[in-house]
C-alpha cells in the first residue's frame, strides 16, 4: 500500500515492510483523534525487537504520512526539495494557497538535530517568506527544551516544537484542514516583456 501511494519508493524497504506488518492495513486502524493513530502505531511499533535509530525515523515518517492520508490532508509530498533552497531535503510538506510551503520536520527525538532542523527551516523562509515549519517529535522534555528556546529567539527558523501524541498535535491537524491545499505552482526562473532572442535576430538580419 504505501509503494502505491507514493510513501515508500523503489522495491521493498526495512522500514516499509515493518511498517505494513504492524497492522495489515492503516485505513482499516480505529482512532478517535490524530494522536490516538501515532500512539497506535508507535507502542505497536515499540513492541518490536529489531529497532534502531534509522527505522525509528522511517516509520515515524511513514505513520505520519498515513495519518495525513486518512485525514485527507493532501496532496503531501515526502522527501521534497524546494526550488531555490539547495542541499536541503524536506521530510513532509504541504503548499498552501494562504502561506505556500509547511513544511514538517519529522524527528522520533531531538538532542541537538533540532538545530538542522531550524537551520532548513531559516533557508526555507529565505525564499517563502510566509512558510511555516514545524518540528514533529515524540519526546516531551526535548520539545519544551526547544519550545524554550523559540521563545528566547535561540531558535528562529521553526515556528514550533509539537510532541505528536500530544494535544497540541490534534490541533495542529485541525489547522492543517484549514488551509487551501494544492499543487505549488511551476516557477518561471525569468520572467520579461523584453526578451532577445535569435529568432528575432535572424528575423531582423533577413529584412536588411
Amino acid at each position: 500500500m504505501l509503494k502505491e501511494l507514493g510513501i515508500v519508493v523503489g522495491e521493498k524497504t526495512k522500514a516499509g515492510d515493518i511498517f505494513e506488518s504492524l497492522f495489515p492495513n492503516f485505513l482499516n486502524v480505529k482512532y478517535k483523534k490524530p494522536s490516538e493513530y501515532i500512539s497506535i502505531y508507535w507502542d505497536k511499533y515499540q513492541q518490536l525487537e529489531e529497532r534502531n535509530s534509522n527505522l525509528n525515523g522511517k516509520v515515524f515518517e511513514y505513520i505520519l504520512a498515513t495519518l495525513f492520508v486518512r485525514e485527507n490532508i493532501l496532496p503531501l509530498y515526502m522527501s521534497a526539495k524546494v526550488a531555490f533552497v539547495p542541499n536541503v531535503i524536506y521530510d513532509l510538506m504541504f503548499y498552501t494557497q494562504e502561506r505556500g510551503p509547511i513544511c514538517l520536520s519529522a524527528k522520533t527525538s531531538l538532542r541537538e538535530r533540532y538545530k538542522q532542523a531550524d537551520l532548513e527551516a531559516i533557508a526555507l523562509k529565505y525564499v517563502h517568506r510566509k512558510a511555516l515549519s514545524y518540528l514533529i517529535t515524540l519526546e516531551e522534555n526535548e520539545a519544551k527544551s526547544v519550545k524554550g528556546k523559540i521563545k528566547t529567539g535561540d531558535v528562529i527558523g521553526l515556528d514550533n516544537v509539537i510532541v505528536a501524541t500530544s494535544v497540541e498535535f490534534d490541533t495542529l491537524v485541525k489547522e492543517l484542514k484549514e488551509f487551501q491545499l494544492e499543487e505549488p505552482p511551476t516557477i518561471q526562473v525569468i520572467s520579461s516583456n523584453q526578451v532577445v532572442t535569435i529568432e528575432k535576430v535572424n528575423a531582423l538580419k533577413k529584412k536588411k
